[in-house]
């Protein structure tokens, strides 16, 4: 950030008092400017034992196979955002389930949140944001193709879980599942 947005003049980085971490600080209006992570939502939607997959129409990772999601709007909840990116990026109209994982991603300031969701009907086609959409038995699941590494292991561990007959509530950084 270089200019505030509320007077236009050039910001500075330091701790404010009061503060512990650095912020963009006007000089002129002394407005702190505060930058949090951006939140993503999405879900796991299955039918029977599949679940559908998004082959991306868009930058980053243009082509390749993600699970639908994308940034919540403000005034919608988590649910209502999942819901809407279901929607947008499929056509596929969902009932959301339980909270399946939420990964902090701190080093491109994301977090990253996952529902299951139960698909309502076959009724579903390629959104804006996707070239494709397609239902997929897990042996069927393109893993070389997949775009994000956020989507790739907790989907690893939804099937491996699944196998089991316990699905769970996951949380932490994509580091600490790999361990």
């Amino acid at each position: 950030m270089k200019y505030c947005s509320n007077c236009g003049t050039l910001v500075e980085l330091r701790v404010p008092e009061g503060d512990t971490l650095p912020r963009h600080v006007c000089s002129a209006c002394n407005i702190i400017h505060y930058q949090n992570p951006k939140i993503v939502v999405g879900s796991i939607p299955e039918w029977e034992d599949q679940i559908l997959l998004c082959r991306r129409a868009i930058e980053p990772r243009h082509g390749l196979w993600t699970l639908p999601g994308g940034f919540m709007e403000n005034a919608e909840t988590l649910v209502q955002g999942a819901e809407r990116e279901t929607l947008e990026e499929a056509n596929a109209r969902v009932e959301m389930g339980d909270l399946y994982s939420i990964y902090n991603l701190p080093h491109i300031n994301q977090v990253h949140i996952l529902f299951r969701a139960r698909m309502l009907d076959l009724d579903f086609k390629p959104g804006i944001e996707s070239l494709d959409v397609k239902l997929f038995h897990e042996t069927e699941i393109p893993w070389d193709t997949l775009a994000f590494r956020v989507i790739s292991e907790p989907l690893r561990r939804y099937f491996e879980e699944r196998r089991k007959g316990k699905l769970g509530f996951h949380m932490g950084t994509i580091e600490e599942l790999q361990k």
